[in-house]
């Protein structure tokens, strides 16, 4: 019999009716799944297959990580890397990895810092970026390396810019640069209380009030104001000799608190709090988003991070438009297209000169690319208050 298309059958193979069929009892036999109870690999059993071994120490490394046996860890990941044939790529950069991360929890952080480097050089696709990118920063935080930890994390975003996590992450990286915390942040114990002088710290509040001037700029919304206008009358000298005797107090706590560098380059503290309240408002877009697609704990965790991120934001205390405004411009490109085109998760293999543009991006140019037109809006903002 012919078909139309050029599809022919084999009349022969559908004479006889079952006739064809083998005996039952030539088959081989039905597959059993292997039944394994919780923490097998953890007895001490000789086994004959390699491959076997192999998988062994590395749950048995896997379990002592998660134990935070780091020591123990690293052990079993060293025996199992010195089984692994050459040929095993995928699995030896896997554990060299897992040896770095012991590594580094363990404070050699120089012998891990090599490790990323080496997983570096053989980078071959997006995939391996990424691995290598959050290695280092895991190595970064281990190290309290906060500007390294912060370049990381740029990198990570450009690489992966709908995610989430790594906005979150980041916008508290900036965050961990301020030299005290925010006026909101500090509990009534930690603020100076002289004559009253502390409410004066309050922030900026939704209400027009609370000004130097009558033209307001964003600098002031990113920074601790002192108001010389409150309910629409300056304050007294008397007043100001207290909000001077407040602002030496505040240096004093600045003093106490400051453990890591006030400037992140040569970007101010008020640029650095712009940057980490654009990153939350951009965490809080994408999450967002997911939410209409999770379900289960997956959206409890999801809510619960948002609200995390609602409470920072709320600690601003920004301005209601000048809010609205931030979440304009880092969720302008928020696009069904782009992001059905992020959520497919391919991974490239691109080429080595492309691979190292992807990790040796300049803060400098992250932060032009993501905050500059923010700032250039707020200043046009502050051009027409």
């Amino acid at each position: 019999m012919e078909l139309p298309w050029g599809f022919e059958f084999e009349e022969s193979v559908f004479e006889g009716g079952g006739q064809g069929r083998k005996d039952p009892s030539s088959l081989p036999p039905a597959y059993s799944a292997r039944r394994c109870e919780p923490q097998w690999f953890c007895e001490e059993t000789d086994f004959e297959d390699a491959a076997e071994t192999i998988n062994v120490k590395k749950f048995r490394g896997d379990l002592a990580y998660k134990q935070q046996e780091f020591k123990k860890a690293l052990c079993e990941y060293s025996s199992c890397h010195d089984l692994l044939p050459p040929s095993n790529v995928a699995m030896r950069r896997d554990v060299e990895e897992s040896q770095a991360r012991c590594l580094a929890h363990l404070g050699r952080h120089k012998e891990a810092l090599e490790i990323a480097q080496m997983l570096r050089n053989g980078a071959t696709n997006t995939d391996h970026v990424t691995t290598i990118l959050g290695l280092q920063l895991t190595i970064y935080r281990t190290m309290g390396h906060t500007e390294k930890t912060i370049e990381c994390l740029q990198q990570l975003v450009s690489l992966h810019p709908f995610h989430s996590g790594y906005w979150k992450l980041l916008a508290e990286a900036y965050l961990s640069l301020s030299p005290f915390p925010l006026p909101s942040l500090a509990s009534e114990r930690d603020l100076p209380q002289r004559n009253g002088s502390a409410a004066l710290l309050e922030p900026l509040s939704n209400g027009a009030g609370f000004q130097r001037c009558k033209k307001h700029t964003w600098r002031e919304d990113f920074s601790l104001r002192l108001p010389s206008e409150t309910n629409g009358s300056f304050v007294s000298g008397e007043e100001s000799q207290r909000a001077e005797g407040c602002i030496n107090d505040l240096e004093k706590l600045e003093s106490q608190h400051t453990k890591k560098s006030v400037t992140f380059g040569t970007v101010g503290q008020e640029e650095v709090w712009m940057y980490a309240c654009a990153s939350f408002v951009r965490a809080r877009l994408l999450l967002q988003l997911l939410q209409l697609h999770q379900c289960s704990f997956a959206l409890e965790n999801n809510l619960k991070a948002q609200q995390e991120i609602e409470d920072k934001v709320a600690s601003f205390g920004l301005r209601r438009d000048v809010l609205f405004l931030v979440t304009e411009v880092m969720g302008e490109d928020l696009t069904p297209e782009k992001l059905k085109e992020d959520s497919q998760g391919e991974v490239k293999c691109i080429g080595a000169s492309a691979l190292a543009s992807l990790m040796t991006a300049t803060t400098a140019g992250f932060e032009r690319k993501w905050f500059q037109k923010l700032r250039g809006q707020l200043c046009c903002f502050d051009c027409c208050t």
